[in-house]
């Protein structure tokens, strides 16, 4: 039997579901209709999709089913070894990630497709519920407004190749109904539960959402006449912002293990790519209105032009009181006009221009967009009048785009015609007997759009940027082989070049030197390139460095090579002893510095320029040369250098064999470049000496190392990892030797254990106790009172119930989660 407020439940859970299908059909019909995976042959995984978020949920499918290498919090699998946690709070701690796990692994890339597709439709889902907080009005067209919000430019061009930005899209709904809580008074333990989980999921776009939710929650209250205190509405509504600031403090502080982690290894990130903010044109601002639109630099505005309509006339809408309609339409315009302005751009980017994309905060204006919609819906059906006002709007914005690269025929035609139509179903919709037919329109109107601006936008995104293949055979074999080959902590195996991704180690195995993360450690990236490595991403993707010499310092004692076979040698163990001696420091020459590592000399010079002794192998170093580079009797190898994007990396050419051997480039030769050559019988003698002063025992786990060393050993204990913040040793922090981690001991010293936990992680636990602590205190009282406990029952104050709203009998029910 069903209670009185079942009905408005059963609503609100009917829209949000009609908000997930449409937005599951739409994005589905789009990817088909592009043929991209997996419903056709073109690639998904474009730019850091595949070279980035893709590996990382293969690394997290490796941790739930027990076969990383590391843990939480150390990574031993990429960068010879790197703190975790920080990526784990920026990729992969969303709720929906773990979902990789039901998975076949060879579906990786299925999987991530799938958690995208449900993080939309979670979106929309979201957004329904808020709508129907705020204000009553029919559940199907709150439906119809949570999949607009959803399918909007932002969504489906840029978040869906950037997963984790997704869990903003559902963070700004979440974020505004704890602000709808705050306003009535009600579920503050919930309110900093959903801070949190939405600050854990992604910070960067949970900082957008915040900001979009509080102001929000300001228009909320400047327009709403009923919210007082004792008939004192500035403290009425001063009490509202501070129970919404106090669940927001307490939810940042919930998730402070992750965030403090987290920020503090962004500061000692190497220093990605900036620029200065330059807005856009206004006509290719205004051209993103349109849908069937793409550009990588300015802001995905579409939410479906059904949602537009209603935006556009709420002005000339006279059924929704004259307050509502200047705050509404004043916090989009605001908002819309913030994206182009540096001071606003700059705030809503935590005050750093983001590499890439500069228009990251297009959400939560989107998220405004339909939240003004839904109040101009909710007064009322707009009349002939306001739909003509509206319209008219739309389409002098479409002048405006008209001399836009970005506009496309598609657009317009697409844009024109699901005006009319739009405009001729909100009109239909004042009779009864044509709703149905009227909200199958919309619908229509809305997936049609949707499916071509994400058509449209894997068209833009394949003809510009890299894309990467999806699993397939090539991954399957090169996994194999590395398996196979795995002998961690006795060696390392490390994945080889050339690469599939940046990322190749989450991805395929092993424990290799190759790391792309935008926490990538700057005394990782300047060791590696000051021993040769090369990198992309302006030093935030550091390559396999294909040199014996390194191999042999960290422990690799395995490689797969480009033609799918393991190329073994003996290499120095995961750690060894280092003679007494002063600091070292590296040159400007990375054989010089090898060696300096290495701690013998093994590379020859030239016997004249670009030529080698014949038995000795060739190494070129060009780290600006964009071309190929052979000796004159062998193979051309590429070094691809594009600074300061891309650097080359250190190249083997092969085994020399005399003057016929001379050093040849295949385009000019570049202005800096090195050639030299190495003994194998001196490397051998090296890594020999360096095996006979090894540890005798050695112990590796997910939090760090523990050797036993050799009676009388002294000098300095090297870990062939990178000294990375974070790494103490027997209870100090660890020391460095040219970028390697390091402990100073002397020949009483038995043994040496390193661990690592990651800064940050310490303090940000303690702040997340007190903050329970205090959101406990906060919480106990309140139940005691609604239990009656402890004397005769007090009344409370019934919170007051703004203007515009549902009776208290219709919100307790919409309002119950």
């Amino acid at each position: 039997m069903s209670t009185p407020h079942s009905s408005p439940r059963r609503h609100s859970l009917f829209g949000s579901a009609l908000a997930a299908l449409i937005t599951t059909v739409a994005v589905c019909a789009g990817d088909a209709l592009a043929r991209v995976f997996p419903y056709g042959p073109r690639h998904r995984g474009v730019n850091d999709l595949g070279n980035q978020f893709v590996p990382f949920h293969a690394h997290l499918w490796d941790l739930l089913h027990g076969r990383a290498e590391g843990g939480l919090l150390l990574n031993w699998q990429s960068g010879y070894g790197t703190s975790f946690l920080p990526d784990f709070g920026t990729y992969l701690t969303s709720p929906f990630a773990v979902l990789v796990g039901v998975f076949p692994r060879e579906d990786i890339d299925l999987a991530v497709y799938v958690i995208t597709v449900l993080k939309t439709a979670a979106a929309a889902a979201a957004m329904v519920r808020l709508l129907r907080t705020q204000r009553s009005g029919p559940w199907w067209a709150a439906g119809l407004l949570g999949a607009s919000y959803a399918l909007c430019g932002w969504s489906v061009i840029e978040a869906a190749y950037n997963p984790m930005w997704l869990d903003g899209l559902i963070a700004f709904p979440l974020l505004c109904l704890t602000g709808e809580w705050a306003l009535r008074g009600r579920r503050p333990g919930a309110a900093a539960l959903v801070v949190a989980l939405c600050w854990t999921a992604n910070f960067y776009t949970a900082y957008m959402a915040t900001l979009g939710a509080a102001l929000v929650l300001v228009v909320r209250l400047a327009q709403e006449r009923d919210v007082v205190a004792g008939g004192r509405p500035l403290l009425g509504r001063v009490r509202v912002l501070g129970r919404a600031a106090t669940a927001t403090v307490l939810g940042v502080a919930l998730a402070a293990p992750v965030l403090a982690p987290l920020f503090l290894s962004s500061k000692q990130a190497y220093p990605g790519w900036s620029r200065e903010f330059a807005p856009v044109a206004t006509g290719d601002l205004l051209a993103r209105l349109l849908p069937a639109t793409y550009s990588f630099s300015s802001p995905a505005l579409f939410v479906g032009t059904g949602t537009l309509l209603l935006v556009a006339a709420l002005p000339f809408h006279r059924a929704v009181p004259a307050r509502a309609r200047l705050w509404w339409t004043g916090l989009v315009v605001a908002v819309l006009l913030s994206l182009q302005w540096a001071p606003t751009h700059l705030a809503w980017h935590a005050f750093a221009t983001p590499n890439g994309s500069p228009y990251r905060q297009t959400f939560v204006l989107a998220g405004i967009v339909v939240i003004a919609a839904w109040t101009g819906l909710a007064a009322g059906l707009p009349g002939v009048r306001a739909l003509a006002g509206g319209a008219g709007v739309l389409c002098l914005a479409a002048l405006g785009a008209a001399g836009s690269s970005t506009a496309t025929g598609w657009g317009y035609a697409l844009f024109g015609g699901g005006l009319a139509v739009a405009g001729c179903a909100w009109w239909a919709l004042r009779g009864r007997r044509l709703v149905l037919p009227a909200a199958g329109l919309l619908v229509a109107v809305l997936v049609g759009q949707a499916a071509a601006t994400i058509a449209y936008g894997h068209l833009g995104k394949l003809g510009g940027l890299d894309d990467y293949p999806s699993w397939g055979p090539a991954h399957a074999a090169r996994a194999e082989a590395l398996a196979g080959a795995g002998g961690w902590p006795a060696y390392r195996t490390d994945a080889g070049r050339p690469a599939l991704t940046g990322n190749d180690p989450l991805l395929l195995g092993g424990e290799g030197g190759a790391y792309y993360s935008s926490h990538t450690p700057d005394v990782f990236t300047r060791t590696m390139v000051a021993l040769g490595a090369g990198w992309t991403s302006r030093g935030r993707n550091v390559q396999s460095l294909d040199n014996p010499v390194t191999d042999a310092v960290f422990a690799v004692g395995a490689r797969l090579r480009p033609d799918g076979t393991i190329g073994r040698a003996t290499a120095a163990p995961l750690v060894t002893v280092r003679p007494p001696g002063p600091p070292l420091a590296y040159g400007p020459s990375p054989f010089a510095n090898q060696e300096l590592l290495l701690g013998a000399r093994v590379y020859e010079a030239p016997l004249a320029p670009g030529l080698c002794r014949a038995g000795t192998e060739a190494f070129l170093w060009a780290p600006e040369y964009n071309g190929a580079a052979r000796l004159a009797d062998g193979p051309a190898f590429r070094l691809n250098a594009r600074p300061p994007r891309n650097r080359a990396a250190l190249q083997p050419l092969g085994v020399a064999h005399g003057p016929a051997s001379r050093l040849v480039f295949d385009g000019p030769v570049p202005a800096r470049w090195e050639l030299a050559c190495l003994d194998r019988a001196r490397l051998d003698t090296a890594v020999a000496a360096l095996r006979a002063s090894a540890p005798t025992a050695l112990r590796v786990d997910a939090s760090g190392v523990r050797a036993t060393l050799r009676p009388g050993t002294s000098g300095t204990v090297v870990l062939s990892a990178p000294a990375i913040a974070g790494w103490t040793c027997d209870g100090r922090p660890a020391g460095a030797h040219l970028g390697l981690v390091a402990v100073p001991v002397g020949p009483g010293t038995r043994s040496v254990a390193c661990t690592f936990r990651p800064p940050g992680l310490v303090p940000g636990t303690a702040v997340a106790v007190i903050a329970a602590l205090v959101l406990l205190v906060r919480l106990v009282p309140l139940g005691r009172l609604r239990r009656g406990g402890g004397g005769a029952p007090r009344s409370r104050p019934r919170p007051s119930v703004p203007s515009g709203t549902r009776s208290p009998r219709a919100r307790a029910s919409d309002l119950r989660v």
